[in-house]
């Protein structure tokens, strides 16, 4: 769990960031959560996009991508997610103690 000052660090790193996934009409599924995986695991932090045609609830949608990735929901700014899991093995991000 993330404390609010890592939040709020996370946020300010996310800020330049480019979505790198966007969930669409066929919203949530196995192959998306695959991909999510690999994607935390080299760079940590990612932001992400919630298309206007989707049926998926940006809240909703936020908290069961990170449970099922186990990464923490850092942000959700009305269809963006921001997303954050420490890597195992590309370790570039140092967060500030709590």
């Amino acid at each position: 769990m993330l404390s609010s000052k890592q939040k709020k660090y996370l946020r300010k790193l996310a800020q330049p960031l480019r979505p790198v996934f966007q969930i669409g009409k066929s919203g949530l599924h196995e192959q998306v959560y695959k991909e999510l995986n690999a994607v935390l695991e080299k760079r940590e932090l990612i932001k992400g996009s919630l298309l206007k045609n989707t049926f998926e609830d940006p809240e909703e949608a936020g908290e069961r991508i990170a449970r099922e990735t186990g990464a923490d929901l850092v942000q959700v700014i009305g269809h963006t997610l921001v997303l954050y899991r420490e890597s195992k093995e590309h370790k570039k991000i140092e967060l500030p103690e709590e």
